[in-house]
């Protein structure tokens, strides 16, 4: 959440970075700033409530030839939305500016402390704290650097934070650092950048640095990039890595939104984060992260699935997943949760850590305490490089390519891929999964994207038209059986997450034991229920539903009769095994909640009061 550009080149640096906050709109935010060193040495900006088009409208004076300027996107923590809560901050002396992602847990003590000192605040935020900080070192120890009066201020603080910041008195420089919240520097032909992730460089530059846990960096054109230790001053030499992304991937592409694209984008993520991992004509599922530990993970007494959100629901289907094929127990844990009730770990157990962004401060953290047990942690991610692709023992990505809708589509997808895989990897290690079933398995599996590009071509204008008619409806009720619960779980959470209707996932037999009050005429209710599995017991539900005079949307297989015969509105998808029904299910209720959304006039792709990576609590 909240997004960090900055630069110092030889290009406008205005253009720079205000094209670089737009692409991390995807964030999630409700301000944003931006302030550069003008051609006299002063510091201008501007912020405000709002989008970044709102900062346009505000700052165009700003636009003349300054090379050193950074900005902000901000997502509230502390303070609300508002013009004076806006990044950048400046300090007293009006000298020093920062922008800041993250917390600074301990701001009112240091604030006290300053206030005693006889420093004035303008806002609410901890950032302001920060920066005042900043300017108390250099006043009491005039013969202070600027880079290490920051860390100074960095050793008195605790909680996460990225942070940027400049110095009147020391022109094109940027001082940056993280702890907590991902950072990373561009590396270009005689200019370099900064910025929360690398999408605002992509176009200029392949090469990044990628700031690790407790590191700093001052960076000019005079002097490259000087990364040090935040605690001890320690020297690193920075380790440059190509980058990945590419231009096309972080556009929309003729789509009219981000979340999309990424919906019809699933046919070739799913199949990415298959390629080289299933080889069906060889009979084998070859994954290096598995591979290398596959004793420790068959062998596990237990295994914890933690994630927040979409992750979590991915990790519920990786529950039946890994429980039906390898035959190992699973918990499925909130990580927010997990790392406050002193949960039993032992050496024992593997801990499968998921993320989209993998930042997730709630799971970052859960992970350090599984591994202060002794637990053998793997990560499931999408982004390379990311913290916990790094602090895991092992791990998978899901190769999803960038996800830039708020509402996650295709990473969810990807997650079940990979689960999937993982399961059935065990599952034939370890004798559970014999040979003909493992190789039914893997062959219907590389059929999924196929399939899913048959339910993009086919039920999409459908899915249209039912969204037209529900797109008033105060509620909605999501229902499905076994693997097909979760499913219904995420379906309710795209719903609430992009419209702002209320939508509640249940298990289809636990209706009768609360929600069935809820069912009446006004009551849409969506329900997956393909042939396998549970068909019977849904077909009973649909039956009690319509007998309330229920409104149900149902998710059936092609040619299903029962179901249909009764439903208000079908929406078909092919035939599958159980295990990837919620794969395809998802896909025409990824569209329900993206065209009501969009019929209700809706931010699709930056809901309300969501950001897409969660690095504080």
């Amino acid at each position: 959440m909240c997004g960090i550009v900055g630069y110092t080149g030889f290009r406008d640096a205005y253009d720079v970075v205000i094209n670089g906050l737009r692409r991390l709109e995807y964030r999630g935010y409700d301000s944003a700033g931006v302030i550069l060193e003008s051609q006299n040495g002063d510091l201008d900006f501007k912020k405000t409530k709002g989008k970044v088009d709102d900062l346009v409208a505000i700052s165009k004076n700003l636009k003349e030839t300054s090379k050193l300027g950074m900005g902000h996107t901000r997502w509230a923590t502390h303070g609300i939305p508002s013009d004076n809560n806006s990044h950048p901050h400046l300090s007293n002396n009006g000298k020093i500016a920062i922008v800041h992602n993250g917390i600074i847990e301990n701001y009112d003590t240091i604030k006290t402390m300053l206030i005693n000192k006889n420093f004035e605040f303008r806002s609410e935020t901890d950032t302001e704290v920060l920066v005042n900080l900043i300017q108390y070192f250099m006043d009491k120890e005039p013969e202070l650097d600027f880079s290490e009066a920051v860390r100074y201020a960095l050793n008195e603080v605790y909680g996460a934070y990225a942070i940027s910041v400049m110095h009147e008195d020391y022109p094109g420089q940027l001082v940056v650092a993280r702890l907590g919240s991902p950072l990373a520097v561009g590396i270009g032909d005689n200019e370099y950048f900064v910025a929360s992730d690398a999408s605002p460089f992509v176009e200029f530059t392949k090469e990044a640095v990628y700031l690790e846990e407790g590191h700093m960096a001052t960076i000019s054109l005079e002097s490259g990039v000087d990364i040090r230790t935040i605690k001890e001053n320690t020297k690193i030499e920075p380790a440059i890595q190509e980058l990945r992304l590419n231009l096309e991937q972080i556009e929309k592409g003729g789509y009219e939104h981000f979340m999309l694209k990424e919906i019809f984008e699933q046919p070739k993520s799913i199949l990415d984060t298959m390629r080289g991992r299933l080889l069906v004509d060889e009979g084998i599922i070859k994954m290096a992260g598995i591979w290398d530990h596959l004793d420790r993970l068959t062998n596990a007494e237990r295994i914890i699935i933690i994630a927040c959100g979409t992750s979590w629901h991915a990790g519920l289907i990786g529950e039946y997943l890994i429980e039906e094929f390898a035959r190992v127990p699973v918990e499925v844990e909130y990580a927010s949760e997990f790392r406050y009730r002193n949960p039993i770990i032992s050496s024992k157990d593997v801990v499968i850590a998921i993320s989209q962004s993998g930042e997730t401060a709630d799971t970052m953290a859960a992970i350090k305490l599984a591994k202060e047990k002794g637990a053998f942690v793997y990560g499931i991610c999408n982004v390379v490089d990311s913290s916990i692709a790094r602090y895991t023992d092992a791990g998978s990505y899901t190769h999803a390519g960038p996800e830039i809708g708020v509402a996650s589509t295709k990473a969810f997808t990807a997650q079940l891929t990979i689960l999937s895989l993982i399961a059935i990897k065990l599952g034939n290690h370890n004798g559970n999964l014999g040979r003909a079933d493992f190789m039914r398995l893997i062959t219907e599996l590389e059929a999924i994207p196929k399939k899913v590009e048959d339910v993009l071509n086919s039920v999409n204008e459908n899915v249209k038209a039912i969204a037209a008619k529900f797109s008033d409806a105060t509620n909605f009720l999501y229902l499905g059986r076994g693997y097909n619960f979760p499913a219904a779980l995420e379906g309710a959470l795209k719903l609430k997450e992009i419209s702002y209707i209320h939508a509640e996932g249940y298990p289809a037999a636990e209706m009768k034991h609360g929600p069935i009050a809820l069912i009446d005429e006004n009551m849409p209710i969506v329900i997956i229920a393909p042939k396998i599995g549970h068909y019977d017991k849904i077909v009973s539900n649909v039956q009690e539903i319509k007998a309330r005079k229920g409104i149900v949307i149902a998710v059936v297989n092609k040619g299903d009769t029962q179901v249909s015969a009764m439903a208000d509105h079908i929406i078909e998808i092919p035939e599958t095994s159980e295990c990837f029904s919620p794969i395809l299910a998802s896909i025409p209720l990824q569209l329900l909640s993206y065209y009501i959304a969009v019929e209700r006039g809706a931010n699709v792709d930056q809901p309300r009061n969501l950001a897409k990576s969660v690095t504080v609590e």
